[in-house]
């Protein structure tokens, strides 16, 4: 998938005989190396790239996610639902490190991806998602919108949700503590970024 959007690999390898490019090894080799479960035909090693945010469209921020999980399922759902970049606050899991990609599903390699230590400072309507006290998501339309995630346990600093243009709080069935983050952000970037069927 990295190739697709214009990855140039530093090394591949890949299993004998299977045709893909790169150096070719073992296919137990391989299997020996790979963290996943299943077989793995080709590895490939790439430069850690932060890339441009555009100026359009939906921006999704994570801001302190400290599960590499969450972080790889939210670019993945920023991926699916529209969203141009991911940004990231100092403090978030590394988006590059194994689990993050992994849980991207190749994700990680479709979207810019940058640093950003102040989401307020992003280009268009900022939006923080509250654990309380703000309004239910709605389309955003076509303006450029930045969507503020926080972490899984404290949520986001109260200068972020104050500051910010609008607070959403996603209503929860009674007896409910809490959502996930990435599922969090799915459902809300779902609503903001509602694309036409």
């Amino acid at each position: 998938m990295a190739d697709d959007f214009g990855w140039v690999p530093i090394r591949r390898v890949c299993a004998a005989g299977s045709g893909l490019g790169g150096d070719e090894v073992e296919p137990t080799l391989l299997a020996e190396v790979s963290g996943l479960g299943s077989g793995t035909r080709a590895i490939a090693v790439y430069k850690r790239e932060f890339r441009d945010v555009p100026t359009a469209g939906t921006v999704v921020h994570l801001h302190g996610l400290a599960d590499p999980g969450n972080v790889g399922t939210c670019i993945r759902s920023a991926h699916a639902l529209g969203a141009v970049a991911v940004t990231f606050a100092p403090g978030t899991a590394d988006p590059f490190g194994p689990k993050a990609v992994r849980a991207s599903m190749g994700s990680i390699f479709a979207l810019p991806v940058a640093e950003c230590p102040d989401p307020l400072a992003l280009r268009g309507t900022s939006v923080a998602l509250a654990t309380r006290g703000g309004a239910l998501p709605v389309a955003l339309g076509s303006v450029p919108a930045v969507l503020i995630i926080g972490s899984e346990r404290s949520g986001l600093p109260e200068e972020i949700v104050t500051g910010a243009d609008q607070a959403w709080t996603l209503q929860l069935a009674e007896g409910a503590e809490s959502l996930n983050a990435a599922a969090a952000c799915a459902i809300a970037l779902f609503v903001a970024n509602r694309i036409p069927v």
